[in-house]
C-alpha cells in the first residue's frame, strides 16, 4: 500500500500524505471507505503515530478525508476533494503565468510547453 523512502529529503508525514492522496485520486481508496487507524498505520509503517496524525490532518484540510469522532477517518467523496484540488491548481497556474510573463516567455510558448507536459503525463 504505502512504501516510504527514507532517503527522500521530505518529512515522512509529507510522504504519507502524498501516497494516501495518490491512492484516493486513483480510486484505490474508495469514497466513504474507512482508513486504517492512526495507531495501526503507524505500526505498519514503523513510524511515530504523531506522523500519521499529521498526515491525516493535512489530508483533512485538503478535503481528501474526514473524521467521525470516535469512529475514525474516512475518504471523502470525489466532488469534495476535486473542487479543492482545482482551486490549488488554478492558483499554481496563475503563479506560473506571472513568472512566465516576468521572464519574457510568450503566452504561445507557455501554452505549447504546458500542452507538451500534459501529453507526456497522459502516457
Amino acid at each position: 500500500m504505502i512504501i516510504l523512502d527514507y532517503r527522500d529529503k521530505r518529512p515522512i508525514y509529507e510522504q504519507v500524505t502524498e501516497k494516501l492522496q495518490n491512492l484516493i485520486i486513483r480510486g484505490a481508496l474508495e469514497a466513504e471507505s474507512k482508513l486504517p487507524s492512526v495507531r495501526s498505520l503507524a505500526l505498519e509503517l514503523t513510524v511515530n503515530p504523531n506522523t500519521i496524525q499529521r498526515a491525516y490532518t493535512e489530508l483533512e484540510e485538503m478535503g481528501y478525508i474526514y473524521t467521525v469522532k470516535g469512529r475514525g477517518n474516512y475518504v471523502s467523496k470525489e466532488t469534495e476533494w476535486r473542487e479543492n484540488r482545482e482551486k490549488i491548481i488554478d492558483e499554481e497556474t496563475k503563479t506560473l503565468a506571472k513568472h512566465a510573463m516576468e521572464a519574457g516567455i510568450s503566452k504561445e510558448h507557455l501554452i505549447d510547453r504546458l500542452t507538451s507536459y500534459y501529453e507526456e503525463e497522459k502516457r
